[in-house]
């Protein structure tokens, strides 16, 4: 096994002589055999070693977990660092999955003891793994970078085990006696990944194809191979259509027209990385918006998460990023009356107080909040970017189920709105579609269904 390891990180020139390579290793027995691994693959390649493990604060086992590891550290006399964190009140706080933030803090701590000069992050994920999340990006939907599923190598992370299943891997520990720690929640179905583990993968590889993990990762490494030539191209097609100057990226329609669709989202999609700075919140919905933007006629303008505005004029298009709250280029009326939001996030907001914008799954057990400043939106209806200001013109609601509009002036007049509160009053608007009055309605298209995936959760915290 360690000289198909070996040969797997010599194909993907995954560790280099003298290397600074930090190893997260949680006790489990995919991050026990990685250490040994690398200890064995040491031998042959001289680099140093460091060992991170992370403590969520979610297991009541996990201290001992912690101590299992450190005391296999100094059995082996390897570099150890335990990491603390509660991640599920960090979860709560960021408006993410316990997953997702156990995630994010375990690669931050993995940096966080990176050498000045650099280095890689060896963790344990095998070809099992890899199945599961192709799968997982498969079902919420996905291209294909997500449908190639995890990369043996993404920038500094490597995964030398990516090569193995997980019965190989356990194979080979029991083997050679050496012991690890069994993570309860392996076994339970809290977590979408553990279900598609226990029930869907188990039942396709047990009913459908025996060996489906191995086709499944061999189809993975085509659709990478696609993936970086289609990246290729992207890149081409990115330089020949778009131009970045001080105001932001400049799209040359008629030459981004010429292109083939699939490419034309990926361009798109690249220019918005670009001007955002990560793509995360931004779907296939905002492109598909932008796309459309772009072959049709007129002038017009769409909003985008990360205060991000794209607009058209002729036969050029233009995507930009406005400065973040109440930032430097707005001009002084935009900054008293616009807040662009950035999800999730809490924002201190003149008049209002502290706004707390999350994003949860919605599931069957949980009951709509009917108090005045808490409530709750279908995030999935909306697709572009929120924000909360005053009114302006051509605001309007949808007041009843068969999506009836009512312009906002109207609303007021109906409601008996005094005309010097109307231009104080802060709305939560998508364009020019309110989403909320806080304090008086909420539109009719944006409520919570038994449909509804995703919520938003807006609460003004210093008035519930």
């Amino acid at each position: 096994m360690i000289k198909k390891v070996l040969n797997y990180i010599n194909q993907y020139e995954m560790i280099k002589p003298e290397d600074n390579i930090v190893a997260g290793v949680s006790g489990g027995a995919d991050s026990v055999c990685l250490l040994f691994v690398l200890l064995e693959i040491r031998k042959q390649i001289p680099f140093t070693l460091k060992v991170v493990h992370v403590n969520h604060g979610i297991r009541k086992e996990a201290a001992e977990d912690a101590d299992f590891v450190r005391k296999l550290c100094m059995e082996k006399d390897i570099p150890f660092k335990l990491v603390k964190k509660n991640v599920k009140e960090s979860a709560k706080r960021n408006g993410l999955s316990e997953e997702e933030e156990g995630r994010r803090i375990r690669y931050e701590a993995f940096e966080s003891e990176l050498l000045p000069e650099g280095g890689k992050i060896a963790v344990a994920h095998n070809s099992n793994d890899r199945a599961e999340t192709m799968l997982f990006h498969i079902f919420r939907g996905t291209g294909l970078t997500g449908i190639s599923g995890i990369r043996p190598v993404n920038g500094k992370v490597i995964r030398p085990l990516l090569c193995l299943k997980r019965n190989e891997i356990e194979n080979w520990l029991m083997k050679r006696k050496i012991p690890f720690c069994t993570d309860s929640t392996n076994a339970q179905d809290d977590y979408t990944r553990n279900r598609i583990r226990h029930h869907i993968l188990a039942y396709a590889e047990r009913e459908v194809c025996q060996g489906a993990v191995g086709n499944m990762n061999r189809a993975a490494d085509q659709l990478l191979e696609a993936e970086e030539f289609v990246a290729r191209q992207t890149k081409a097609a990115v330089i020949k259509c778009t131009q970045t100057t001080q105001d932001g990226i400049v799209i040359k329609i008629p030459e981004f027209l010429e292109e083939d669709a699939y490419l034309r989202s990926r361009i798109l999609l690249s220019c918005i990385e670009q001007t955002a700075g990560c793509r995360k919140d931004i779907t296939a919905a905002h492109i598909r918006s932008i796309g459309e933007l772009f072959e049709g006629t007129g002038s017009k303008e769409i909003h985008l998460p990360y205060h991000i505005t794209v607009y058209k004029k002729y036969d050029m298009g233009m995507i930009k990023r406005e400065e973040a709250l109440r930032g430097g280029s707005l001009c002084e009326k935009e900054r008293k009356e616009i807040y662009y939001v950035t999800l999730p996030s809490v924002i201190e907001v003149e008049g209002l107080g502290r706004v707390e914008f999350t994003i949860f799954s919605q599931t069957d057990s949980q009951n709509i909040p009917e108090k005045t400043y808490t409530k709750w939106f279908d995030y999935d209806k909306i697709t572009s970017s929120v924000m909360l200001r005053t009114r302006k013109e051509g605001d309007f609601l949808t007041i009843n189920k068969k999506m009836g509009h009512k312009s906002l002036q109207d609303y007021f007049v109906n409601e008996k709105i005094p005309k010097e509160e109307r231009n104080k009053i802060y709305l939560l608007a998508e364009g020019s579609h309110i989403i909320w009055i806080p304090g008086l309605r909420i539109s009719e298209y944006y409520k919570v269904q038994e449909n509804t995936q995703r919520i938003l959760q807006v609460c003004i915290l210093d008035k519930d």
